[in-house]
């Protein structure tokens, strides 16, 4: 699910977070109504999607430094995170 919400697509990864664990502390707790458990939890899951968006986006510009044999520094290559 992207974050196609304007004001989620703007937050940082820091801010998106803070708030995704806000709202799962509230939700947690159990002292939130009905209604507004159910508005929460759809911002939730966008807050959670747009994390997950930035982080994918963050791992494609990282690169490994590649040496040769001598140990001298060759170049870069993707970084493999799985």
């Amino acid at each position: 699910m992207p974050a196609t919400d304007p004001d989620i697509a703007a937050l940082s990864f820091e801010a998106a977070l803070k708030e995704l664990e806000q709202i799962v502390d509230r939700l947690e707790k159990g002292t939130v109504e009905l209604e507004e458990s159910i508005a929460i939890y759809a911002r939730g899951a966008a807050l959670k999607a747009h994390c997950s968006e930035l982080l994918k986006s963050a791992e494609q510009r990282i690169e490994k430094i590649t040496f040769a044999a001598d140990g001298r520094p060759s170049g870069t290559e993707p970084l493999d995170v799985e």
